[in-house]
């Protein structure tokens, strides 16, 4: 089975003989042996014609024949017409010219014309053959790029290269690969240079802030790669900016402008910047730690960077920025950017989040959802998705909480005491009958009556103030023992579903109580009634109905 060729293999080779190709020619394209491209053109019953005819020839010599050194031997038969064979090779894509000048001018790739031919034209040609073709067209049309000059003060360009390789500070000989930040105002070239450990975002922001203190300005326009300390994800008409970046960008009054991926011709100043600072500042040197490296790079900026005539601007770059750029930059601020921290946590079910292995509140409606927190040592600031302030709080050392209940938490309530207290308050804001209740069950049982107390509060979700006050007295009155909730529950129970009588002054000159003979007349009267007969009829009068 190893000498089987897989089904893909085999189709090309019968689609290229179909095409007239020579077995010579499948073979070099294919990178198969002469012979076992013979045999599968033989099994499908298929001609081929001779290297260097073309594909419009005939040739009756049959396929087992055509060796390598069957060309002019005797006996074989070609009628090749002079007309059909032109001197020179002639591309196969000659006749797809149009339709691949069309897709190229698209921007399609190579690969994906040949695919597109190979389904919908009925190219049997090679990708190799594409390549070429498409290649020649690309430079005989190249694609014209644009250049672009700023104003003054207008933009500036960054871009972190892979720095030399400096001691880590540990014991041993070991070296660790650092970083240098390149920031380039457009107009003037003036830039600026310094070595970090990491590209993370605190490195990234405080190089970036150093370098506007350098200028002594700030540009209207930052463009920026899409590094993840500043981009969070790449877009062209809609970049996901870091949350931290974007909030150094409005402290800094800057427009961020990401570049497109895989583009550095859209920051072209500060790609050839960094050439010139890898092959002029850096080679030939070897620094033995990362403060060494930004001396240097220091030193060099102002005496050989600044001083040199820029082939574009043909003026001298430090006294060109400092003539004409400097006064265009807007003023600085007074504060620099706060060095805070930024991460995402959600919110856990006591609504709590943890930062630092310490404890902050949230607001109770956040609870499973994602808040930002930014904390600088000494504060902590919980954020919404909007990036909206929901809740600050004192940073705690680890395994604090910044609020509990019983400890100074939500109720004020820090001891037992305290809590008893509040709760007798609440008792006596029922009624007096309640607070004389509660306070006699704190003298009798201590803080074991706390639990009762709560229980009378309670009763307010079901029953009126005047009832349970009502209902403590008689609870009092009717037992000398200890003050138990159990008897004023039963109390409000048995008065729950008697009627409330409600009292009503008399008129003048009425009597609360009638005599006895009014009740006895009034018997009668009814007992008469009663006995009286019932008269129907199909259509009573207006009086009998009445």
């Amino acid at each position: 089975m190893s000498n089987v060729l897989k089904v893909s293999i085999r189709t090309a080779i019968v689609a290229l003989a179909s095409c007239g190709h020579s077995i010579r020619q499948i073979a070099r394209q294919l990178g198969v042996n002469r012979r076992t491209v013979s045999r599968y053109v033989q099994d499908a019953g298929l001609e081929v014609t001779r290297p260097g005819v073309g594909p419009g020839s005939k040739c009756t010599t049959p396929v087992a024949e055509v060796t390598p050194g069957s060309v002019g031997r005797a006996g074989s038969k070609c009628t090749t017409s002079e007309s059909e064979v032109t001197p020179g090779s002639r591309s196969s894509c000659e006749p797809w010219r149009d339709v691949i000048e069309s897709m190229v001018e698209t921007g399609l790739s190579a690969q994906r014309i040949f695919q597109d031919l190979r389904a919908g034209h009925g190219f049997c040609g090679s990708y190799s053959s594409i390549k070429r073709f498409v290649a020649k067209l690309r430079t005989a049309l190249p694609e014209r790029v644009w250049r672009v000059e700023c104003e003054p003060g207008q933009e500036l360009q960054i871009d972190f290269m892979a720095g030399p390789m400096l001691p880590d500070g540990s014991s041993t000989d070991k070296r660790k690969r650092c970083w240098i930040l390149r920031a380039v105002l457009s107009h003037s070239r003036k830039g600026y240079s310094e070595a970090v450990w990491r590209q993370d975002s605190e490195s990234f922001l405080r190089a970036l802030e150093n370098a506007l203190r350098a200028f002594g300005g700030v540009p209207t326009l930052l463009n920026v790669d899409n590094l993840k300390a500043a981009i969070t994800k790449a877009d062209w008409c809609d970049p996901e900016l870091s949350p931290k970046f974007a909030e150094f960008c409005r402290h800094y009054g800057m427009t961020p402008m990401p570049c497109r991926p895989y583009c550095p011709q859209h920051k072209g100043k500060v790609e050839r910047s960094v050439h010139y600072v890898r092959h002029n500042a850096l080679v030939g040197h070897r620094f033995e730690s990362l403060s060494a490296l930004n001396a240097h790079l220091r030193q060099w900026e102002a005496t050989v960077a600044d001083t040199r005539i820029h082939g574009t601007t043909r003026q001298q770059v430090g006294a060109h920025f400092q003539s004409v750029e400097r006064a265009a930059l807007k003023t600085l601020p007074i504060e620099l950017f706060s060095a805070f921290t930024e991460v995402k946590r959600t919110v856990h079910r006591d609504s709590y989040v943890e930062v630092a292995k310490a404890y902050y509140q949230a607001p109770p409606e956040y609870i499973g959802h994602n808040v930002w927190v930014r904390y600088d040592g000494r504060q902590v600031r919980l954020l919404n998705a909007r990036f909206e302030l929901i809740a600050t709080h004192r940073q705690l050392d680890q395994g604090g909480y910044s609020q509990v209940r019983g400890v100074g938490g939500l109720d004020q309530r820090g001891s037992l005491e305290d809590t008893a207290r509040y709760w007798l308050n609440r008792a006596k804001s029922i009624g007096p009958a309640a607070g004389q209740w509660a306070q006699r069950a704190l003298e009798e049982r201590d803080t074991q009556a706390l639990r009762s107390l709560m229980g009378l509060w309670g009763l307010r979700r079901k029953h009126s103030a005047p009832s349970i006050n009502a209902a403590c007295t008689e609870a009092a009155l009717a037992s000398s023992a200890n003050p138990s909730l159990k008897a004023i529950r039963q109390r409000l129970k048995e008065t729950k579903g008697a009627p409330c009588q409600s009292l009503m002054p008399l008129a003048a000159g009425q009597c609360p109580i009638r005599e006895l003979s009014d009740y006895s007349q009034f018997i009668e009267n009814q007992n008469q009634k009663a006995h009286e007969p019932h008269c129907h009829t199909e259509d009573p009068s207006p009086s009998t109905a009445a």
